[in-house]
């Protein structure tokens, strides 16, 4: 579902992606962790060209990612993108935030696109908020409106870069609960989080970046309880407190 082949990023001097090769089969839960200014936001950004790549490939379902124009439009419709915020529409309602897209972009009746909007906002548990405005919802709640958002326009593929980072602690439970379920229903996931239970609980393989590099592509059992390089056991020491 996506294939990452040979790429570099530079921001200047900094070399943001090392080459990086990955394969992402359809259905699967990836969970990208590495310490702070790792690469795990820069790759994450550029699966649906938020940033550009200086050399390689990345295709997805088969589709080579193009530069820019109405091919590029396209196929980021089929990658959804949640981020740390939420970058919703303060001036709308929830309804009209997550029914903005299909109607602009797919064409969609305002009654479809809202019939739609409203299905989802049941399946992320916030039905009941449809008519407020973001200023009027938790962050947890404003982050699952974002997810539904997401899923409005029926994308292929998810990316989650940091989710939850911006939430407070007692809101981090519902929306990586959301995650969990569409994980389940298979929905193709790349995961950028600091979430060890989660990672644990609903990834298929954990990749372990640092400098740029991944270090580590493993299962989450193996890199949990016994991870190769010295840079991740460092990382999991400092997060776990072995």
């Amino acid at each position: 579902m996506i294939s990452i082949q040979k790429v570099d990023k530079y921001f200047g001097d900094y070399h943001a992606l090392c080459d990086i090769n990955i394969d992402v089969p359809q259905g699967q839960v990836v969970i990208v962790l590495g310490p702070s200014g790792s690469g795990k936001s820069t790759l994450c950004r550029t699966i649906n060209r938020l940033e550009t790549i200086d050399s390689g490939e990345i295709h997805i379902d088969g589709h080579l990612l193009p530069e820019e124009g109405k091919h590029l439009a396209k196929l980021r419709e089929e990658v959804g993108m949640v981020f740390q915020q939420f970058n919703l529409f303060a001036h709308k309602t929830i309804l009209e935030n997550v029914a903005l897209a299909p109607k602009k972009v797919k064409k969609k009746s305002k009654a479809e696109a809202e019939k739609r909007a409203m299905e989802l906002l049941d399946r992320v548990g916030i039905a009941n908020q449809a008519q407020k405005y973001p200023a009027q919802l938790s962050g947890g709640q404003q982050q699952r409106v974002a997810i539904a958002r997401a899923l409005a326009m029926e994308p292929k593929v998810m990316l989650f870069d940091e989710p939850t980072s911006a939430l407070d602690p007692e809101m981090v439970q519902e929306v990586l609960d959301v995650m969990s379920s569409l994980a389940k229903e298979g929905m193709t996931m790349l995961v950028v989080t600091h979430e060890m239970g989660f990672a644990k609980k609903v990834g298929d393989r954990v990749l372990f970046m640092a400098e740029g590099a991944i270090v580590e592509d493993t299962d989450p059992e193996t890199f949990f309880s016994n991870p190769e390089s010295d840079r991740a056991k460092d990382f999991l020491g400092k997060i776990l407190g072995h």
